[in-house]
């Protein structure tokens, strides 16, 4: 080997090793930097007259393991989801009261209220007890339909908000893929705004699970778990979403007023597949609109079973009592929960509790008639509180016969939408079973965003091991660097020396 490829060869040893010592300093220095993966400048010979000439630095590279990371992006897309349910649905739990407050709670306490005024109708401060229960019953309804509401706009809001973020991501993926294709066409690295590239794609999988799919040239396709292929060359969009308020009587879909999520000209909304705007829509569109009907299927058949007794006890602020057994959607009383109130003619005359507010004409099935109780009528007059008491709060609208059943299909302001409830008979039942189920939906959300966060952190931690920044590895392999930085300096000191003895026998 001649003194000059000698020198060459050690040349190019100190100069690549100088540039693997630069990317393990910028390894140490950006561990903590999130999204940051591990890069390593690897060596290729140089190869002069058939003989190697030493080593070049290739360009940094990462390794990542792209299977690793669609799981994370997926499980991202889940925590994300239930996290948005949590936060929206914790409202409606909150709204519904503690031990005691709840409608089914309240029901119970309106029983017992009547219970206790049997056993003495004439008793005006009994009498006030019970309108203050029924108030009380009536005022729950109407704090849980607000706190439904809320969280439906909520839901609303967040949808044109991820839309937003959606389309800033989509542009900073569509900036960065710009930037990285003609790099790799000079053979430069583009490890680092692979690593942006990477983050902004894990934001997009929060808000629309994506599978980003590499191109040789260095660009990306993303797919959502939806099959949507999302455009990255839009300046505009691509998405777009109109704010709205939403109402009771409001929905997406054919004939309804709210806006979908639009890609292009066409409504996508279906499509979402996973992650918090799928989240919010499946609130916006199902969830809390069925919450509110089953609100409302419970408050109505409430009103109506005293008012076919010959009581009317709630109404609307007009005085008007909601016919369950006609349909949900076109039957004008959608949501009723959110007003119904103490009709105002037995909150002025608490005494209507005994005596009845209007007359009923024998019904179906051997249901018998009232005749409310005359002025100067018996003061102990008791034949309405039995009727309340035994078929109002009761299984059957009269001997032998079933109370009608509580609407659970037809739901919806589109009446598209069926409960989740089981088939009950009496106000009691049903009002408890609202409330075990919309109250439960927070806590199977919580337990299910746990689950799924608890995985994206399992997944994190391989991530890490494998693409991320070992400071123990790291600076174990700069002091191997520096040896092998030693070792090529003395060789270029054995050949300088070298060179000058043979200069010195030449002279």
């Amino acid at each position: 080997m001649s003194l000059d490829l000698a020198l060459s060869i050690a040349r190019s040893g100190l100069s690549h090793i100088n540039r693997q010592l630069a990317q393990s300093a910028a390894n140490v220095a950006n561990a903590a930097t999130p999204g940051y993966t591990r890069k390593e400048v690897q060596a290729a010979s140089n190869v002069a007259g058939g003989l190697s000439a030493g080593v070049r630095s290739q360009e940094a590279t990462r390794e990542v393991d792209t299977a690793l990371v669609m799981q994370m992006n997926a499980a991202r897309a889940a925590t994300g989801a239930a996290e948005v349910r949590t936060r929206l649905l914790q409202g409606v739990e909150v709204a519904h009261g503690a031990a005691g407050q709840s409608i089914g709670d309240l029901t119970a306490a309106l029983g017992d209220a009547f219970v206790a005024l049997r056993a003495n109708p004439s008793d005006a401060l009994l009498q006030a007890r019970a309108v203050d229960a029924a108030d009380g019953l009536a005022a729950r309804y109407n704090t849980v339909s607000a706190a439904v509401q809320s969280a439906r706009q909520d839901a609303q809001d967040g949808m044109v908000a991820d839309v937003d973020r959606l389309n800033g991501a989509l542009r900073q993926v569509s900036s960065l893929t710009d930037q990285i294709l003609p790099m790799r066409v000079q053979g430069r690295s583009t490890a680092e705004l692979e690593d942006q590239r990477d983050a902004a794609i894990a934001t997009i999988s929060s808000i629309m699970e994506v599978r980003a799919v590499a191109q040789p040239d260095g660009g990306v396709t993303l797919i959502s778990a939806g099959g949507l292929n999302l455009p990255l060359r839009s300046t505009t969009g691509p998405f777009f979403m109109d704010p709205a308020t939403t109402g009771v009587e409001a929905f997406h879909g054919a004939g309804g007023s709210l806006p979908g999520v639009i890609l292009g000209k066409t409504d996508i909304t279906a499509q979402l597949g996973r992650g918090t705007l799928a989240a919010y829509a499946d609130l916006r569109d199902r969830e809390l609109p069925l919450a509110q009907a089953e609100l409302d299927v419970s408050a109505a058949n409430l009103a109506s079973r005293f008012d076919a007794q010959g009581l009317t006890l709630f109404s609307n602020a007009a005085g008007t009592v909601p016919d369950p057994s006609t349909p949900y959607a076109t039957g004008g009383w959608i949501g009723f929960a959110g007003f119904i109130g103490v009709n105002a003619a037995v909150r002025a005359e608490p005494a209507q509790l005994r005596d009845g507010s209007h007359a009923v004409a024998d019904g179906a099935g051997g249901a018998s008639g009232f005749t409310p109780n005359p002025p100067g009528g018996p003061a102990d007059f008791t034949t309405l509180l039995d009727r309340v008491l035994n078929r109002t709060f009761g299984p059957e609208v009269a001997p032998g016969t079933a109370q009608p059943g509580f609407a659970i299909t037809g739901l919806g302001p589109d009446g598209t939408l069926s409960s989740r409830l089981r088939a009950a008979r009496t106000l009691g039942d049903q009002a408890a079973q609202v409330v075990s189920s919309q109250t439960s939906l927070r806590a199977v959300a919580e337990v299910e965003g746990k689950s799924s966060g608890d995985l994206l952190t399992s997944l994190e931690t391989r991530f890490a091991a494998r693409s991320g920044v070992d400071m123990d590895k790291e600076l174990a392999a700069m002091v191997t660097l520096q040896t092998a930085y030693s070792a090529n300096a003395r060789i270029l000191s054995v050949v300088q020396s070298m060179y000058d003895n043979l200069l010195q026998a030449v002279r």
